[in-house]
């Protein structure tokens, strides 16, 4: 990890934090605990740039929400890749499968793209329903046969069968109900954040039949959501500043506030191989990067991020560098070693 920060640390156009000195961050860090080291390269493009997906060791793919690309960051160099999408695709979210073909959500032209590196080739899958014209999140499953998917405006769950590109959508029972972030459980369930009420929901992968949960606060917004081995689901809770709990088998909730409570509008989540959650607060500047322990449930971090953030939407966790990386809405991609961070 030592090599790998150090060769982080000298690429081109990295911001770089000396979480050492928390005597030096804003007053609005104050209450910063056990910091982490937190590294942001400045992409070169205008347009949102969110939700990267770590390919391999020295490769990053990411979304320009705004401008409509899909970009790639070698970070030993900081040098970066733009493919145009054109026609104002508006790409939301993108996924890397173990053949490095990219997939994303092209949400304001109701399509699901594969583009290959490789033949520079995109490929364009279609929603059988006008209804479902914003594709929002994708999630491969296990052995990557499907891509489930929320289409957030449609209020439908998706899924998409890579080996012929035919796509199901399942309507969700609740009206309105805004299904945003998806996750799938070690048991090969999708559960899915009902952004727009104070349910999660789970689909039955060989029925396709939805259940929805409700969480006792009904002022409760779950937007992002993360699953440890145990099949306990996460949520991070928009409205509120909370960090939720469900847990399938006992049936029941639990919740923690936030460092910043209900101001810290928690969004983009991940999990660490150490069972920790990973939440950034963006309702408070600079946005804050919280790690919480689901194992003593407890908070046991809380650096802020170097930029500010903006907003940090989407987060994905690379194992074999212990590493969560983000796009953040200053116009950065971020990484942040959580790899020496105390259970």
């Amino acid at each position: 990890m030592l090599a790998l920060s150090l060769r982080y640390a000298i690429a081109l156009g990295a911001i770089v934090i000396a979480t050492s000195l928390s005597a030096a961050l804003p007053a609005t860090a104050a209450a910063t605990k056990n910091p982490i080291e937190i590294r942001e390269w400045q992409v070169p493009y205008e347009g949102r740039p969110r939700d990267p997906f770590v390919a391999g060791p020295d490769q990053v793919w990411f979304v320009g929400q705004i401008n409509g690309y899909l970009a790639r960051l070698t970070p030993s160099t900081g040098e970066f890749f733009k493919r145009d999408l054109g026609e104002d695709a508006g790409p939301h979210n993108l996924i890397v499968d173990d053949s490095g073909i990219i997939w994303f959500a092209g949400n304001l032209n109701a399509y699901i793209g594969r583009y290959d590196p490789e033949t520079d080739k995109i490929e364009r899958i279609e929603m059988p329903d006008p209804a479902a014209a914003d594709p929002h999140t994708l999630e491969l499953d296990a052995d990557q046969s499907h891509i489930w998917f929320t289409v957030i405006g449609g209020n439908f769950i998706g899924r998409l069968t890579v080996a012929d590109r035919s796509v199901e959508l399942i309507p969700v029972p609740t009206e309105s109900a805004r299904p945003y972030g998806i996750k799938i459980a070690p048991d090969g369930t999708p559960w899915i954040a009902l952004f727009g009420t104070n349910k999660l929901a789970s689909v039955n992968p060989e029925t396709l039949e939805i259940t929805e949960y409700t969480i006792p606060e009904s002022r409760a917004r779950p937007r992002r959501l993360e699953i440890t081995e145990d099949g306990r689901i996460w949520y991070s809770d928009y409205a509120r500043g909370k960090l939720g709990r469900y847990d399938p088998k006992a049936g029941g909730f639990a919740e923690w506030s936030l460092p910043s409570g209900e101001k810290s509008a928690p969004y983009g989540t991940a999990l660490d191989d150490s069972g920790r959650i990973w939440v950034v607060e963006t309702g408070v500047r600079p946005n804050l990067f919280v790690g919480f322990a689901t194992e003593g449930e407890k908070i046991v971090s809380i650096t802020p991020v170097p930029s500010g953030g903006g907003t940090v939407r989407h987060m994905d966790y690379h194992p074999q560098t212990g590493s969560v990386w983000f796009g953040a809405d200053a116009g950065t991609i971020g990484m942040a070693d959580v790899s020496q961070v105390e259970k």
